[in-house]
Order: structure tokens, then C-alpha cells, then sequence
């Protein structure tokens, strides 16, 4: 029995000294990085060798070798458990790389070809007495109406769609609320072009009222508005209920709640989605070409006159087929990316310094 017993005793040993299925070998930190190198390397032999022209096609193949590679690794040295999860891992950040490629070689390209004509001529002069054939010229007509016509839109919008959504999420309740969601869910698909042709029958048409950027503004603010009204009521219903009970506990009205309470904690979310429409309406060349028709002149009443913008003078600008032409489009192209981006860092900048302070 206890010869039995000392048999028995080194096979125990050598289980609680083997490894688990779980905690056995790992892939060290720099094997993502190798891998990823090896997929690439791998993905360009096979493209060539297979003559395959496309980037396109060798950096597919350098993704799905990636992914291959990983689990066959991880499967070896790990453990297949480990294995998924790397995988996943690892479709992940395929993904995130093909959504980034676009995206770097759109700026990339923008950055390139519109800096041979921006600098501060161009930002500063119009389109007055210079042929479209000829160099020269510049985008400030076009910026001036953008930037007019974005905030007319804006100032229409913008009010409109948050107190939308604060009676959706504060008030709202029975049909009336739902129909107002659908009818918001339904405006955001509504094309440009509709909503600019809305406007021309209203205000251009039936009231004649001449072309204006204003009339621009109008089509652009039905565009904005759903955008606004969406947003904001997600970045209100993140505010705890919490901080509306303890407010209206104190005995403070509904209303002032809402004023001091619910909207500065959620200023932050609120406009980052203006930003958000604005982004949308910024490029919109439709509604511009049918209410504002563009013009080659300074035009600094939007309520009077045609007006230019920037889409419409990049598509001008186009069209015109020359080779100082497409300059001029890719520079207007690059200024309208930095008009967007700097009205991002100033919402930024306006919701961290609204955002209620923190601390214990």
C-alpha cells in the first residue's frame, strides 16, 4: 500500500508541474509587429509574382495573410483559445487600417496638390477679371459666402434642433413625439437636391424672392436640422437622472433644471453634433447652384444677389478643364477641409470650457 502510494506520488508531481492548456507559452510583444511586417513583405511578393498591379490588391492579400498568420502562431505557440482572441484582435485592427488608408491618401493628395496655390493671395483676392484658363486668382468670394451662408444655417438650426430635442427628451411623450422621431428620422435621408428645390418653389418661386445666400442658408438648415435634433437628444438622455431629480428635489423648476442642469453637462456632446452639421452642409454644392448661382464677384449681403461658396468654386473651377483650374479647385478643396477642422477645435474648445467642472 505504501509502495502504492510512492508510485503514485511523482505522477502527481508531474501534473501540478505541467503547464495548463491556459497559461501555457505566449507570443511575445514585438510578434503583432514582426507579423505585420511579414504580411507585408508576403503580400507584395505574391502581388508581383502573381502580377497583380493594384497596391490595392497587395495590401488585401497582406491583410488576409495577417490575420492567417496570427492564428497559426498563436494556435502553435499558445493555445487555440488565444488564438480566437488574437484573431479578433487582429480583424480589428485590419479594419481600422483599411478605413484609415482612404482617409490619409484623400489628405495626403488635398495637402499635395492644394498647397502649389495657397497661400495668402490666394485667400485674399477674388475671381474678378481673371480668366479661369489663366492662373491667379483666388477663394475669397467663396470663402466669405460659405462662411456666411454655414452661419445663417447655423443660427437657424441650431436653436430649432435643440429645443427639439429637449422637448423630445424632457416633455415628449404619446403620438405627438413619435411623430415627431419619425419625421426627424425621415429628413435625414432627404437628399440636398429636394430640399433645395423645396426652397426654390417657397421662397424663390412663390414669394419671388431673387437668388441670395440666404435662400442658400434656408436649404441648408433643413439638411443641418435632423442632423442637430439626433445628436443632441442621445447627449441628453446621457445625463443621469440622477442630477434632474436632486435639482427638482431642492424645489428648482422644471425649466431652469433643463437651462442649468441637463444642457451644460451635455454642451459637450451637443456640439460636437452642430459640428457634425455643419460638416454635412459644408460640402453641399446643390442647394448653392440652384437658390445662390454663384458669381465671380464680392458679395458680402447674403440677402441680396448671388453669392458663391466654396463647393460651387471648386465644381466651377472643374469644370473649366485647365490645368490652373484643377490647381485652384485643389486649393479651394484644402481650404474648405481647414474651414471645417478649425470650426471642430473651436467647438472643442467652447464645450471643454462650458463643461461643468469636475473635482471632489
Amino acid at each position: 500500500m505504501s509502495h502504492a502510494l510512492q508510485d503514485q506520488r511523482p505522477s502527481r508531481a508531474a501534473k501540478s508541474a505541467a503547464p495548463s492548456s491556459l497559461t501555457q507559452g505566449h507570443l511575445p510583444r514585438w510578434a503583432p509587429a514582426g507579423i505585420a511586417v511579414l504580411s507585408v513583405a508576403l503580400g507584395s511578393g505574391l502581388g508581383a509574382a502573381f502580377g497583380l498591379h493594384s497596391k490595392i490588391q497587395w495590401g488585401l492579400l497582406a491583410a488576409v495573410l495577417f490575420v492567417v498568420i496570427t492564428y497559426t502562431a498563436s494556435s502553435i505557440v499558445e493555445n487555440r483559445r488565444q488564438a480566437k482572441d488574437r484573431v479578433a484582435t487582429s480583424v480589428v485592427w485590419v479594419c481600422f487600417v483599411l478605413a484609415l488608408i482612404p482617409l490619409l491618401s484623400l489628405l495626403w493628395t488635398t495637402i499635395s496638390r492644394g498647397m502649389k496655390v495657397v497661400d495668402g493671395d490666394f485667400i485674399s483676392h477674388s475671381m474678378n477679371g481673371v480668366t479661369s484658363f489663366e492662373p491667379g486668382g483666388g477663394v475669397y468670394h467663396a470663402l466669405l459666402g460659405t462662411i456666411e451662408q454655414v452661419a445663417l444655417a447655423t443660427a437657424i438650426s441650431a436653436p430649432i434642433g435643440l429645443l427639439t430635442a429637449v422637448y423630445l427628451v424632457e416633455y415628449g411623450k404619446g403620438s405627438l413625439a413619435r411623430a415627431v422621431t419619425f419625421f426627424v428620422d425621415v429628413m435625414t435621408g432627404i437628399p440636398s437636391i429636394v430640399a433645395g428645390l423645396f426652397i426654390l418653389t417657397t421662397w424663390t418661386l412663390t414669394l419671388d424672392m431673387g437668388p441670395s445666400g440666404f435662400a442658400g442658408s434656408l436649404a441648408l438648415s433643413i439638411l443641418m436640422m435632423p442632423v442637430v435634433v439626433r445628436s443632441t437628444e442621445e447627449m441628453l438622455k446621457l445625463v443621469p437622472n440622477e442630477l434632474r431629480e436632486a435639482a427638482l428635489a431642492l424645489g428648482v423648476p422644471k425649466w431652469r433644471v433643463i437651462l442649468k442642469v441637463v444642457i451644460p453637462t451635455a454642451i459637450g456632446g451637443i456640439a460636437t453634433g452642430v459640428m457634425l452639421a455643419v460638416a454635412r452642409i459644408a460640402g453641399e454644392t446643390a442647394p448653392i447652384m440652384l437658390l445662390v448661382f454663384g458669381t465671380q464677384l464680392i458679395n458680402n449681403n447674403p440677402f441680396e444677389g448671388a453669392q458663391s461658396s466654396l463647393p460651387l468654386y471648386i465644381w466651377e473651377q472643374y469644370k473649366v478643364g485647365s490645368e490652373a483650374s484643377y490647381d485652384r479647385a485643389w486649393g479651394a478643396a484644402l481650404v474648405l477641409i481647414a474651414f471645417v477642422m478649425i470650426l471642430n477645435l473651436v467647438a472643442r474648445g467652447i464645450a471643454r470650457w462650458k463643461a461643468p467642472k469636475t473635482g471632489r
